[in-house]
């Protein structure tokens, strides 16, 4: 039994806000080099105590084995503009060294059957601490924006309906995500022309520099996790 869930999860949100700052950092690598980046922002939360237990308690998780059969108290989401970017950006995760990838799991090739998209990548993170190293779990889902509107979508519904969807409700969404697969298709085949165009042009990738390296931390806005 867990009798202080603050020191149980202090780990967890270190190791979320080490990770979003060095998942950041490929970004502004790319960009400092005048690189189309792969990472259109990042964003992390740790899982809320209430969440843990209610998903324990359906997975029928021992709260004493959550270290090991949890994999996402601590989770990163990294979106994309193209579909492509997101193979670019598994393949840079499998050359670091600072952490290591225990699971694939692939749904863009193979989708769930209510339509859902995305590709997650759990990994082993060793966390520093006072008393010593501590290597913890930690999920990285990797998606693009129309994936990430239509599972948002979903899991507002899916919380509304407990999982059990009116039969005409399940058809649309399935059909939703397909339009939204197909928008993702759509802009890959002019993606040449897009990525032109926002190195000709695109104030809301120009990075302000408060200092003479330019070295100033990116800070993605927060969106809503569940």
């Amino acid at each position: 039994m867990i009798k202080d869930w603050e020191i149980f999860l202090d780990p967890y949100v270190q190791a979320v806000g080490e990770l979003k700052i060095k998942l950041r950092g490929i970004r502004k690598q790319y960009r400092k080099q005048n690189l189309h980046s792969p990472v259109e922002f990042v964003t992390g939360r740790v899982k809320p105590v209430e969440s843990i237990l209610k998903k324990a308690q359906v997975r029928a998780v021992n709260l004493d084995k959550l270290e090991d059969e949890m994999q996402d108290i601590a989770g990163l989401r990294i979106m994309v503009q193209f579909v492509e970017d997101i193979q670019t950006i598994v393949e840079l995760l499998r050359t670091r060294h600072d952490f290591k990838i225990v699971q694939e799991r692939d749904y863009i090739t193979n989708k769930k059957a209510s339509g859902y998209r995305s590709y997650h990548i759990v990994i082993e993170y060793p966390v520093q601490t006072i008393n010593g190293e501590k290597k913890i779990l930690a999920e990285i889902q990797i998606r693009t924006l129309a994936m990430n509107f239509w599972a948002t979508i979903e899991h507002s519904l899916n919380y509304k309906y407990k999982g059990e969807f009116p039969e005409e409700l399940k058809i649309r969404l399935e059909r939703s995500a397909e339009i939204a697969y197909m928008l993702d298709e759509e802009m890959s085949v002019i993606r040449e022309e897009i990525q032109e165009a926002q190195r000709l042009y695109d104030p809301g990738r120009k990075q302000e520099v408060k200092d003479e390296l330019g070295n100033e931390d990116d800070n993605d806005e927060e969106l809503k996790w569940y």
